[in-house]
């Protein structure tokens, strides 16, 4: 049911966009940018995707040894996978490549992927309750308050003593998972830092793109920026995001004043600039050869030296004959 209206989101954009010549519209909107905006967009986004694999070498540094640009790879080849492939489907390639590039086991990737998308969640909640236009002071302060006790508190549960393993199959098995998540909480020190840093870039990249394509104020543009991103949290995504991405920012824009259409279009405009930057850094990342694990190499070494071994035992067998 959920691709279903997952794929019904985004065709209803498509619809919108072929209705009244609004695609002449869209190339109109992308033309009010210079380049100069584009140009530092461009490296913002760039520095994000920067940051964000000081992120996942900060937690796997002990089998990164020292392999940034391992890592720098995985982060571009998961960013775009996720930005094309439909339903989520994408998120599958980080714990896969970990598994590729550092011998990492599944079920500790997938739960460092889960708790890197909580803390993106948590740090955009924070940042939109921290610049959302209207909103009252004690309003913004109680949320912002929310999400810092909520993201407190629950890598201290995860790592807090419990007896789920000793519980029927199911609860066992969510006692794994349950540390696997916790294994991951205590291994990124500077986790949050990175996170925050990310989304401060990455945003201020979007918003000011979004404004210019408008064109209105900073403001306004980051307002923009946060809806989408906010409703990148929804349960039910458009396909590669288109639609959600778009009707989230058209959302945030309207107590500006931006009509719907006028908000539509701009952050289509600017959802097609997000993907082309992830696509075009996942398919230079793609073309540098896949790192092998040291696990594999060892134990390749292991089997050579215990093929060598058998082959001279199998020799000095044939001597004593």
């Amino acid at each position: 049911m959920k691709r279903i209206l997952a794929i019904a989101v985004s065709l209803g954009l498509l619809a919108w966009l072929m209705s009244d010549n609004r695609w002449q519209g869209l190339g109109e909107v992308a033309r009010r940018v210079d380049g100069l905006t584009l140009g530092l967009a461009t490296g913002g986004f760039l520095l994000s995707y920067l940051l964000r694999t000081l992120r996942v070498f900060d937690e796997f540094r002990a089998q990164a040894t020292g392999r940034f640009g391992a890592c720098l790879r995985i982060v571009l080849i998961h960013n775009a996978m996720v930005n094309v492939v439909p339903f989520r489907g994408g998120e599958a390639a980080f714990p896969l490549l970990l598994r590729q590039s550092f011998g990492i086991a599944l079920p500790r990737a997938v739960a460092s992927l889960f708790w890197f998308r909580l803390q993106d969640a948590f740090v955009v909640l924070a940042l939109a309750a921290l610049v959302w236009p209207g909103l009252h002071p004690g309003l913004k302060g109680l949320a912002v308050a929310g999400v810092l006790a909520l993201a407190w508190w629950l890598p201290r549960w995860a790592r807090a003593p419990h007896d789920w393993a000793e519980g029927k199959a199911m609860t066992a098995k969510l006692g794994k998972v349950r540390d696997a998540f916790a294994e991951s909480t205590r291994h990124a020190r500077f986790g949050w830092a990175w996170t925050l840093a990310n989304w401060t870039v990455k945003l201020a990249a979007q918003a000011g793109l979004l404004a210019a394509l408008l064109p209105a104020g900073l403001v306004i543009g980051a307002a923009g920026a946060l809806g989408a991103e906010l409703a990148a949290i929804l349960p039910i995504q458009g396909v590669a995001g288109f639609g959600t991405y778009e009707a989230g920012a058209a959302a945030a824009l309207l107590p500006s004043g931006i009509p719907l259409a006028a908000g539509l279009q701009a952050a289509l405009a600017l959802h097609l600039f997000v993907i082309a930057c992830s696509v075009t850094a996942g398919a230079i990342a793609w073309l540098f050869p896949a790192p092998v694990a040291h696990q594999a190499r060892a134990g390749a070494a292991s089997d050579l030296q215990s093929a060598s071994s058998d082959a001279d035992g199998a020799q000095t067998r044939i001597l004593a004959e």
